[in-house]
């Protein structure tokens, strides 16, 4: 080492001296006290100018470069002040504020690992340096920071790798390599805004940063904006031609493109078949594609609906408002889904979530809609009583009341249980009840319009089924239920002649102008066929 030592000085000594030297160092302090001046009131431009003059004058003096370092630091030039630091310990290994600069430079730029080599040269020449002590623990910590973030990476923790990398960005302010992990995790977020913000930065820097490239791809492929997004993967790959992440989002986005575009293609051709196997294909593509996905489920909905398979399509706009909470159009499907499905209050609430999103008159008109039928469902359906459709006609409710009537009156049950005549006595009112709302044109219109019927006045608690039943048959009664079979009186006893020519009041039980009433037949036949 002595020999060595000896030599280097030697060598120093044989070395042809600059013109003037004295003249030349005391021009190099001055403009290093003049640098020092700017440094100190945060001009640190014309500090960089001056200390460079400095080195131009001196090229071999540590500090010179030293203090460049530490001014191109503050410019967060923090890859040419680490060759200036760099420089000085090379030209001084003793020069303890030089290994500190080289230290803090590589850390900032995330190399935590080159950073603790740096600080433990400086605590080696200076073990008390409080300076060197914290700045390595500091290190430390980054190093933690990258071991913990690379493992949630790996766990899709993604929220947990954004909180790591900015507590390590803290120290590492210029380090590209943990701004992209960041910016990457907030793409899978869903976070795009704040993504494309940390990947623009990069790329004004340095436009062919292959990451950054990605990166934006990769928020315009979650945006459902494949078409751009498969560009900047491109881009990319020629930055980088074996970036792999790059690699299998280009390929993914042009083969989810290709599957969504073939199954629009098959839906406006009516092969709603072939449409499902698409969109349900292109499904399996890529699950962290969440809004295409949406749209892909929002899609494949409709084509259930097309099919009738309403379940179906409920379930798959589920899926679609899971994956994007604001996608208008999936409540809009899934809430008519519902009205088709009488499922009214479920229609309701999607209703009323579009509305409250998008307040126009349209919107507006389906909430009203989906409110008024959600009205009528709490009442008695007294379609469903009588067994008919909604749009049936006067004489289809006739005949359903006849069968209806029959089939319910307590003579009939007489021979049951308490509990069963309690039953059928019920639902003996409630088909009398239904009878008198639907035969009467205006009480109809006010029900099907989902009125209150008792604005008219009416109390559906006071009508006599009884007398509803003898008045339809048009007369008095006389019926005698036994067990199964119905007997009724003789033609001319249950209905007069002279009787069934002056009523007026209903139509006659063996009235064969009537189309709807039964022929002149044995009962107990009659009751067969109907039971």
């Amino acid at each position: 080492m002595a020999a060595a030592a000896e030599c280097d000085v030697v060598m120093a000594a044989t070395e042809p001296e600059l013109p003037d030297d004295e003249e030349a160092k005391r021009e190099a302090e001055s403009f290093k006290e003049q640098g020092n001046a700017y440094y100190a009131k945060k001009d640190y431009n014309e500090a960089y100018n001056y200390y460079t003059k400095a080195i131009d004058m001196c090229p071999k003096n540590a500090s010179y470069y030293g203090n460049r370092a530490a001014t191109l630091m503050m410019l967060g030039r923090f890859r040419e002040a680490l060759g200036d630091a760099q420089q000085s310990v090379r030209l001084d290994d003793s020069f303890v504020r030089g290994h500190l600069r080289e230290g803090k430079c590589h850390l900032s730029l995330g190399n935590a690992m080159a950073a603790c080599r740096s600080f433990q040269r400086a605590l080696e020449l200076d073990h008390k340096n409080a300076q060197a002590q914290q700045e390595f623990k500091n290190a430390n910590a980054v190093i933690e920071y990258e071991k913990i973030a690379e493992m949630d990476f790996e766990k899709r923790d993604f929220r947990k790798v954004v909180f790591c990398m900015d507590r390590a960005l803290e120290f590492a302010p210029a380090c590209h390599r943990f701004k992209i992990l960041k910016a990457e995790c907030l793409a899978m977020l869903g976070r795009y805004p704040e993504a494309q913000s940390v990947a623009s930065d990069i790329l004004r820097m340095d436009s062919t940063n292959a990451d950054a490239l990605y990166v934006r791809g990769l928020c315009l492929y979650y945006e459902d904006c494949i078409e751009k997004a498969v560009q900047f993967f491109v881009q990319a790959l020629r930055m980088a031609p074996d970036h792999e992440k790059a690699c299998v989002a280009c390929r993914n986005a042009k083969a989810l493109k290709a599957k969504k575009e073939d199954g629009n293609k098959a839906f406006k051709e009516g092969n709603y078949k072939l449409a499902y196997e698409l969109y349900t294909e292109a499904l399996g593509i890529d699950p962290n594609n969440i809004k295409t996905n949406a749209k892909l489920y929002c899609n494949r909905g409709t084509v259930n609906s097309k099919l009738r398979k309403l379940d179906d399509a409920i379930e798959d706009c589920t899926n679609a408002v899971k994956l994007d909470d604001t996608y208008i159009k999936a409540y809009l499907r899934r809430a008519q889904c519902y009205m088709d499905t009488e499922q009214y209050e479920e229609a309701v609430r999607d209703y009323e979530k579009v509305y409250q999103t998008e307040k126009t008159k349209e919107h507006k008109q389906l909430l009203k809609n989906a409110q008024l039928e959600l009205k009528k469902s709490k009442r008695k359906d007294y379609y469903k009583i009588l067994g008919v459709d909604k749009n049936a006609s006067e004489d289809e409710i006739k005949k359903a009341y006849r069968k209806r009537a029959l089939m319910h009156h307590p003579d009939r049950h007489s021979g049951a249980s308490a509990e069963v005549q309690k039953e059928e006595e019920k639902k003996f009112k409630e088909v009398g009840e239904a009878f008198t709302i639907l035969s009467d044109p205006k009480k109809k219109t006010r029900y099907d319009s989902g009125q209150d019927l008792d604005e008219e006045g009416m109390n559906m608690g006071d009508f006599d089924a009884n007398n509803i039943f003898k008045a339809f048959f048009g007369g008095p009664g006389g019926f005698s239920f036994e067990a199964s079979t119905v007997q009724l009186p003789s033609l001319t006893t249950a209905v007069p002649s002279q009787q069934r020519g002056d009523r007026t009041d209903g139509p006659k039980l063996w009235d064969k102008a009537s189309p709807n009433t039964p022929s002149p037949c044995p009962r107990k036949t009659e009751l067969g066929t109907e039971g």
